[in-house]
């Protein structure tokens, strides 16, 4: 997979390991690098199948599959700890991680995800899929933005917009592919081993997100033993790049928090 390191490279920086959602592309981080990359040291990956990242994924892809693709690459890279931050299908990365490694993870954020199937998110995706099966690539870049920002954003940001669009058809993954990670991150269930799972979890949820129901964090925070819920009023699915200042802030504090109390452990 293609991987990038940026920030701090000394052997006392704490790392962190940025997974992004359904695009899959560490890209997608790039609002937040500045800020991470002077304290941390920082991975960001496009995921497999996505991007710089090509495969072709099999029938039965899962977010299993993902987060062991994951774990082969920090363990190439000898990273035996880290702080994990998850968005979206990224988020479920990070709490399958916390299944198959717990001693890997320091905390974990995750923003805007999920722990089981809901209605509301099922129904948007369903949408998605069809205009990529009956409309093409075109029609579903052209819907998604509807899916990650708020409407305001939207039409304030048009020009920024049409270019994101431009972009991500000119690097268009295969649509076996898409459709594979879509039907992952529908089939994601791990509600009977949820409680299980004691790392230190900031759950980053939008009240105005309107492809995942903030509830589902709530419900997160709810039952997770070491989990607390920060929730946000704007920007929609995607805030980390549409209301990024705080976003940012509530990320860093977060990470400060956490790291402050490993380096006294």
């Amino acid at each position: 997979m293609h991987y990038e390191i940026h920030g701090r490279l000394d052997t006392d920086a704490p790392t962190l390991v940025l997974s992004s959602g359904l695009g899959g592309a560490g890209a997608f981080w790039t609002p937040q690098l500045p800020l991470l990359s002077q304290d941390y040291r920082v991975l960001v990956y496009d995921q497999l199948g996505t991007n710089k990242s090509q495969a072709h994924l099999p029938d039965d892809y899962s977010i299993e599959s993902m987060a062991v693709e994951l774990l082969e690459l920090l363990d190439t890279l000898e990273i035996r700890q880290c702080h994990f931050i998850g968005h979206a299908l990224g988020g479920l990365v990070g709490l399958q991680l916390a299944l198959l490694r717990p001693q890997l993870l320091q905390s974990q954020v995750l923003i805007n995800a999920w722990s089981s199937p809901n209605p509301h998110s099922a129904r948007c995706f369903a949408v998605r899929q069809n205009l990529l099966r009956d409309s093409g690539p075109g029609a579903y870049v052209q819907a998604q933005s509807l899916f990650l920002y708020p409407a305001d954003w939207i039409a304030a940001n048009s020009e920024k917009l049409a270019r994101d669009d431009a972009h991500a058809l000119a690097h268009f993954p295969p649509t076996a592919n898409l459709l594979r990670r879509i039907q992952a991150l529908l089939a994601f269930d791990i509600e009977a081993e949820l409680a299980s799972i004691q790392t230190p979890t900031l759950l980053i949820a939008n009240r105005d997100d309107m492809l995942v129901p903030w509830n589902r964090s709530q419900h997160m925070a709810n039952v997770l033993p070491n989990a607390r819920l920060e929730l946000l009023e704007y920007g929609g699915h995607a805030s980390s790049v549409s209301d990024s200042e705080p976003f940012n802030r509530v990320l860093l504090d977060y990470l400060a928090e956490r790291c402050g109390q490993v380096a006294a452990a």
